[in-house]
C-alpha cells in the first residue's frame, strides 16, 4: 500500500536569525522522528537555507516561478504551509491543505494605517479560505483568527510549538560576562518587545542587565531608559549572539524577563523556564498560556507596578524554591508533542477526504 505524500513548507527559514527558522528546525527535526513511517515526507525550502536536516528527508527547493505554476501541484496528498507568508500558495497544489498561523500582530500593534491592516486581513483571509485546517500556536491566535475570520470556524485548531532544550558547552564563555549577578532577555530590540520598560527594575538593586538581539533605532529609547534610572554602566546591549552565548546566558542568569506586547507564542519563555529561572512576563497575547502558573506578571507597565512585582516574585521564588516547578512547565512543551499532533492532523485530513 503506497504512503500517502506529504509536503511541508519550511520556506521562512532563509533567516537562521528569525523566529521561524527556529521553528522549522525544531517540528521539522520532530516530524521526521515520529513520523515512524506513516507518510512520505518532504520538505519545501530555500536552496540556501543554512540547515537541510542532515539528509533525513527528501527536499524540493523553492523555484520563483513556484508562485506562477507549481510543478508538483498534483504529487501530494497533503501540503502543510507552514506559516502564513507561505511562498507557495495553497491555491497551486491540488491536496489537502493546512495552514499555520503564527501570529496577528499587525492588527494589535497598529504601527499600520487602516487601510493596509485591510489589504493585510483580505489578503489573509484569502489564504485562510483556501485551506481546509488552520493550525495557531496559542489560543490567543485562535481567537484572533476566529474574531476577524469567523467564517473559520470549525476548521481551526490550536497545536502549541515546542521548544529545544538548550545543552550548555561547557568551555564556552561569551564575549560579554556580566560581573555581577544579571537579569536577561532576548529579541528583537523593537517597541513591542518592551525592553526599554526593564531599566526600570534595576532600581533598589545591583543587578546588571543583559539585552541580546538583533538593534534597532529603539536601542536608543533603552539607553535612555537606563540613563533616567541612573544604571546605564549596568545595561548592556550584546546585538545577536550564538547559541552557545544564549545558553550561557539562560543559564546562569538570575531571571528571565519578557515584557511583550506581540506574541503568538513566546519560545524565549520556555527555553529559561528549562534552566528553571524565575520568568517575568506581561499578562498580554499569548504569554500567560506558555507561562503558566509558576510565570509572574505584568499587568500594567507602570514603573512602580512593575518593580513591586520583579521584588516579590524573587522573594516568592527563592523561598519556595521554585526551580523545578518552573521546568515542569517548561516540558509540556516539545516538538515530539507538537509533531504528533500535526501528523496526526494529517492523517485526519485524509479520513475526511476518503469519507467525502
Amino acid at each position: 500500500m503506497k504512503k500517502p505524500k506529504v509536503l511541508v513548507t519550511f520556506d521562512s527559514m532563509k533567516d537562521a536569525n528569525c523566529g521561524y527558522f527556529s521553528f522549522g528546525k525544531g517540528l521539522g527535526d520532530a516530524l521526521i522522528q515520529e513520523n515512524k513511517g506513516k507518510f512520505e515526507l518532504k520538505f519545501y525550502l530555500f536552496k540556501h537555507t543554512k540547515y537541510l536536516f542532515n539528509g533525513l528527508v527528501d527536499i524540493i527547493y523553492l523555484s520563483r516561478l513556484d508562485r506562477l505554476f507549481f510543478k508538483k501541484k498534483n504529487d501530494f496528498d497533503v501540503v502543510h504551509l507552514s506559516d502564513q507568508t507561505c511562498r507557495l500558495r495553497p491555491g497551486k497544489v491540488n491536496a489537502k491543505k493546512i495552514m499555520t498561523v503564527h501570529d496577528m500582530n499587525k492588527v494589535h500593534l497598529k504601527f499600520s494605517k487602516p487601510h493596509r491592516i485591510q489589504v493585510y486581513l483580505k489578503k489573509l483571509g484569502k489564504l485562510i479560505s483556501q485551506c481546509d485546517k488552520i493550525v495557531c500556536i496559542s489560543q490567543f491566535v485562535a481567537n484572533d483568527v476566529l474574531h476577524y475570520f469567523p467564517e473559520a470556524n470549525g476548521k481551526v485548531s490550536v497545536i502549541y510549538n515546542g521548544a529545544d532544550k538548550l545543552i550548555p558547552n561547557e568551555h564556552h564563555t561569551p564575549d560579554f560576562v556580566p560581573r555581577k549577578p544579571f537579569l536577561f532577555t532576548i529579541g528583537l530590540l523593537s517597541v513591542q518587545k518592551g525592553f526599554h520598560l526593564l531599566p526600570a527594575l534595576l532600581k533598589g538593586n545591583d543587578f546588571e542587565l543583559v539585552i541580546s538581539g538583533k538593534e534597532t533605532p529603539h536601542k536608543q529609547r533603552i539607553l535612555e531608559e537606563a540613563a533616567k534610572y541612573n544604571c546605564l554602566d549596568r545595561v548592556h546591549i550584546t546585538g545577536p549572539i550564538s547559541e552557545d552565548d544564549k545558553t550561557w546566558y539562560y543559564k546562569n542568569c538570575n531571571a528571565f524577563l519578557f515584557p511583550s506586547v506581540a506574541e503568538g507564542f513566546g519560545l524565549p519563555v520556555i527555553e529559561a523556564m528549562h534552566f528553571g529561572k524565575p520568568v517575568f512576563l506581561s499578562k498580554f497575547t499569548s504569554l500567560p498560556e506558555v507561562g503558566g502558573d509558576i510565570a509572574y506578571y505584568f499587568d500594567n507597565f507602570e514603573p512602580e507596578h512593575m518593580q513591586e512585582v520583579f521584588s516579590n516574585g524573587m522573594g516568592d521564588f527563592i523561598q519556595n524554591n521554585r526551580s523545578s516547578e518552573a521546568v515542569v512547565q517548561a516540558e509540556k512543551f516539545s516538538w515530539e508533542i507538537a509533531a504528533n499532533k500535526y501528523l496526526n492532523l494529517y492523517q485526519e485530513c485524509l479520513e475526511n477526504d476518503k469519507e467525502k
